[in-house]
């Protein structure tokens, strides 16, 4: 996991084809649970530089269920299952859309994916998966992914999207992944609760320590937390792609 790095070579610069994941707590507003527009636009002006880098993109979206809580108005706190599918199904909708009128407004041809835990470990959908998102980066175009929330149950989702962004980081054959979160990085202890935490710039090896230095999500809109940081950069590591933590 690396942090805070501009140099020429740099493995997001060298990179062939990234995978970008972008958090709840970034692109919904936790007060009004609406979507943060004009954040959303300046994400979009970033991947765009990337594209004309001559990069292949993935995005990895979490906030459908964010946005679709605030549309059936839903209360605040934990939601039970069928809740978060419902809000899932309607909030999916609104987050696509959004995404492909600013892409495309660009020029840029937007793919929505959905996929559930098991498209990652069953061999037959995993190869149909990666396949599918080979043509889609051949022919131009932005795949968007989320978690198929509507039709995941308890015992078969990934629960966040950090580490599903990993598993399409291994799929896609990335060479960087990039969790944007509203946090920095990795700290030596919750930044939040621990004035004397120390940012950690560089992590060439995920050990016992490193995890131990995780926390839970701080987040009401999101899932992940510094904890599934960890666990996608396990998997993105394994797989030969390096891995970054920005705000």
């Amino acid at each position: 996991m690396t942090a805070r790095r501009s140099s020429s070579d740099s493995p997001l610069v060298s990179a062939r084809r990234v995978v970008v994941k972008v958090g709840s707590a970034l692109l919904v507003d936790q007060e009004s649970g609406r979507l943060n527009r004009a954040w959303l636009e300046t994400l979009i002006e970033d991947l765009l530089r990337l594209r004309k880098r001559g990069q292949q993109l993935i995005l990895v979206s979490s906030g459908a269920i964010a946005l679709g809580r605030r549309q059936l108005q839903l209360p605040k706190g934990p939601l039970r299952l069928e809740e978060s599918q419902a809000a899932a199904a309607v909030g999916q909708i609104r987050l696509a859309h959004a995404y492909k009128e600013l892409l495309e407004d660009k020029g840029v041809t937007v793919a929505q994916v959905l996929l559930t835990l098991e498209d990652s470990e069953r061999r037959r959908r995993y190869l149909n998966a990666r396949a599918t998102l080979d043509s889609l980066l051949a022919l131009g175009a932005v795949p968007v992914i989320n978690e198929n929330d509507t039709v995941a149950t308890a015992e078969i989702r990934y629960g966040d999207n950090d580490r599903l962004a990993a598993r399409v980081a291994q799929m896609a054959g990335a060479d960087c992944l990039v969790l944007l979160s509203d946090v920095e990085g990795l700290y030596t202890a919750d930044p939040n609760k621990d004035p004397n935490a120390q940012f950690v710039e560089r992590v060439l090896q995920v050990t016992p320590e490193i995890e131990a230095m995780a926390g839970s999500s701080a987040s009401t809109v999101g899932s992940g937390g510094m904890a599934t940081k960890s666990m996608a950069a396990k998997i993105a590591v394994a797989a030969g792609c390096h891995m970054c933590i920005a705000a």
